[in-house]
């Protein structure tokens, strides 16, 4: 989706190796929904925002299998308590490693308040929303399509669970929420429609 209008915030760039294997990581992850007072990182919101739809190696493939390379799935930041990032709402994008401002300030609250009062939303220094395009999936794929884009949710949020592991941080996945108040809450185009709510904190 292009952004021309806005300068893209250039995003350290991820790391390709840790000490945590796989196996481990799929062994810890748990969703956990209370998280200490603590920052993140800017490198930690660079490294989740990669694993989950980030840039992985020639002709624009990315970190999630996607059905015929349409990648249909949108990711914002909500910044809450992050060093090096101020706070407000910010859409990523893959290509470069970079952010995009959509709207400066303390937004955790809004969120909040539009997923049902999850206190883990609130309590979080940053929260992933991602949402999805289905028409980029479904204009090739008919309605199968749709399938397609929610199991490539899946993935992604997947891809989360283990580098929060990796990174010795928590998540949860929250599903519950008004869909048209978060895409108010974000300034999601009208074609987009919310899937996931990922709070990430240390607990």
């Amino acid at each position: 989706m292009p952004h021309n209008s806005s300068k893209v915030i250039e995003l350290p760039p991820p790391r390709y190796a840790s000490i945590t294997s796989l196996e481990e990581a799929l062994l810890k992850r748990r969703s956990v929904r209370d998280f200490k007072d603590l920052p993140l990182t800017i490198s930690e919101v660079s490294q989740l925002l990669w694993a989950a739809q980030g840039s992985a190696g020639a002709r624009g493939r990315r970190t999630v299998p996607s059905a015929g390379a349409l990648y249909p799935l949108e990711l914002y930041i909500v910044a809450g308590n992050v060093i090096r990032l101020e706070g407000g709402i910010y859409r990523y994008i893959p290509d470069g490693n970079g952010l995009i401002c959509l709207a400066s300030g303390e937004k955790r609250n809004e969120l909040c308040d539009a997923a049902l009062n999850q206190s883990s939303i609130r309590r979080a220094p940053a929260i992933i929303v991602m949402s999805a395009v289905y028409e980029r999936t479904a204009s090739k794929y008919g309605e199968r399509g749709i399938r397609y884009v929610q199991m490539e949710a899946g993935h992604a949020a997947q891809n989360v669970y283990l580098q929060v592991v990796s990174l010795g941080l928590s998540t949860v996945v929250i599903g519950a929420f008004h869909d048209e108040e978060i895409r108010k809450v974000m300034k999601m185009t009208d074609m987009e429609r919310p899937l996931y709510i990922m709070p990430v904190g240390k607990s």
